[in-house]
């Protein structure tokens, strides 16, 4: 009666393996709802790649509020992606984890007030990138040093990149970024990335040999063999009805002969809350378009599949239950039985995740 993600434990596990010895200097994320695995669980799976040997001495999390639920499952370094800001959650930070966190910083003036809070902090430089999300300018990474004089005490950990989400696209605007690196008056030697493809790194790394490169790798690391992954559903109830009978909370009426089937998993899942793609193509255009004529029509595709074949959503989904419409001549599932869901794991919250 839930909505399950079953994982092949053997099978994620080995890409897991695969992908961190692959990638020299890997630092997991784990953000949100830890890409529907619960941020637990990948705490727990990273402290389960540094035994293995394979390097993972830092853990990414995305918010300083993130930071309880993981610190007592993994033992290394604790990176907020957030950047840091004099209020909140970043000026709450338990004493016992200060030494652990490595802060983002992206302005000059949250760089002496951190300073002055604590004064060793640990602390990652960001530069703005062509994603303009956070990030200093040129200028302003280059007026740090005057900042971290003042403090002799606090421990830089390099510069940080956070690139657009394109693979294959960034070389040249990294390679540019790099030269206001090494101009800066600072002793740094890492650069922590993001959407690097392999051959960009082997790029960068050959260019830049007195550089070390970390990149920073969520879903393609605990989402990247998707084979290994499967959702499902149960069959909770299953209705005749005739061309025009009524149904659901809004009393629809059904448009031929068929089966109204209850199913687990809602709004309260995530079931039914399309987050936007950001694919601006053509194609792309005219699904929406077509998805809002269906929606304007009463007929809706869900994510629910029965025989291959996405089944349409009878009324939009319920908070823990969605209602589908079987037309007459399909095989109708029986109470009990799992039906396959395609999701968005990081928009999704799964009421068990079982691993083998």
């Amino acid at each position: 009666m839930s909505l399950n993600l079953t994982v092949d434990g053997e099978r994620w596990r080995s890409h897991l393996r695969s992908l961190t010895e692959a990638t020299p200097g890997l630092v997991p994320v784990a953000k949100g709802n830890g890409y529907g695995f619960t941020l637990g669980r990948l705490a727990r799976k990273a402290q389960w790649l540094a035994d293995q040997g394979l390097g993972v001495d830092t853990l990414a999390v995305g918010t300083y509020d993130e930071l309880p639920e993981v610190a007592s499952r993994y033992a290394g370094d604790l990176l907020v992606l957030t950047p840091w800001r004099p209020f909140g959650a970043a000026i709450e930070l338990d004493p016992r984890l200060a030494d652990r966190v490595v802060h983002t910083v992206s302005r000059p003036e949250d760089l002496g007030d951190l300073l002055g809070r604590q004064p060793d902090a640990r602390v990652v430089l960001e530069r703005t990138t062509s994603m303009l999300r956070h990030g200093m300018t040129a200028r302003e990474l280059w007026s740090t040093p005057r900042i971290l004089a003042d403090h002799p005490k606090a421990r830089v950990r390099g510069v940080a990149l956070h690139l657009p989400l394109a693979h294959g696209a960034h070389l040249s605007e990294v390679q540019r970024l790099m030269n206001d690196v090494v101009a800066t008056e600072l002793p740094l030697d890492t650069v922590w990335v993001s959407h690097l493809a392999a051959d960009e790194l082997a790029v960068l790394r050959a260019a830049y040999p007195d550089f070390t490169f970390r990149p920073r790798v969520g879903t393609d690391l605990w989402l990247g063999d998707r084979g290994a992954l499967r959702v499902t559903a149960t069959v909770l109830d299953v209705h005749a009805v005739e061309r025009g009978d009524a149904f659901g909370y809004r009393h629809r009426t059904a448009p031929k002969a068929g089966h109204i089937l209850v199913v687990s998993g809602g709004t309260a899942h995530g079931i039914g809350l399309e987050a936007p793609t950001g694919d601006a193509s053509l194609r792309s255009r005219a699904a929406t378009l077509a998805r809002g004529g269906l929606d304007a029509a009463g007929f809706v595709r869900s994510p629910f599949s029965i025989d291959g074949k996405q089944r349409l959503f009878a009324e939009p989904p319920h908070m823990q239950a969605s209602m589908l419409f079987l037309p007459h001549g399909a095989r109708v599932p029986a109470i009990g039985d799992e039906v396959d869901v395609r999701v968005r794991y990081t928009a999704t919250a799964f009421d068990r995740v079982v691993v083998s």
